[in-house]
């Protein structure tokens, strides 16, 4: 019973692949195709049941790969050994890409110096880390009548955090909340 569901999910896998992108095999139903061999040499055109049996006789796989020419254009590879450097190159560029996350530090009306030093050194981390940051001070009750203040610390901590970071937007009001976005500088 179990060896009968991994035969069945492997035969599953197979069907996935070849669906996935291109039309392999059987597949094919055109009545002329364009052939291309392994090595990248012209065949000629020809039917589609003849290009299966020249592929067939190399131990190969008919690929189309070019459907919207007209005849279409079919190549005799490995396919399977094509979909394994294709998903290679795919997690290779995947593994180069840099993900900018967006991180938050968020600050107080009264924030005290030693307090306010501590958010500086985390987002200063951040931005080493080459993140945004997201500074937010949140105002609750009767401090909403005074986003002068909020404005004050928003500035104090732009300027200090110059030396490393840009302020990418500016301190904004947005309900009870004032935002304000930096990033790293980037060197010219």
């Amino acid at each position: 019973m179990v060896r009968a569901f991994f035969l069945l999910l492997s035969l599953l896998e197979v069907l996935n692949i070849s669906k996935q992108e291109l039309q392999i095999n059987e597949e094919i139903r055109d009545k002329e195709i364009r052939v291309i061999d392994s090595e990248g040499g012209q065949l000629g055109i020809m039917s589609s049941a003849q290009a299966l049996d020249m592929a067939a006789a190399k131990n190969l796989d008919l690929v189309k790969i070019a459907p919207q020419a007209t005849p279409p254009v079919c190549k005799i590879m490995d396919y399977g050994k094509y979909r394994f450097e294709q998903a290679k190159r795919e997690k290779e560029a995947r593994k180069n890409q840099h993900i900018v996350d967006i991180k938050e530090v968020r600050l107080s009306l009264n924030i005290d110096t030693h307090d306010f030093n501590t958010k500086l050194n985390h987002t200063q981390r951040f931005i080493k880390g080459g993140d945004k940051v997201k500074v937010s001070i949140r105002f609750r009750g009767r401090e909403m009548g005074h986003p002068e203040l909020g404005t004050e610390i928003m500035k104090r901590f732009a300027e200090s955090c110059q030396e490393f970071a840009v302020v990418e937007k500016p301190a904004k009001l947005e309900g009870r909340s004032m935002i304000m976005f930096l990033a790293p500088k980037t060197n010219k």
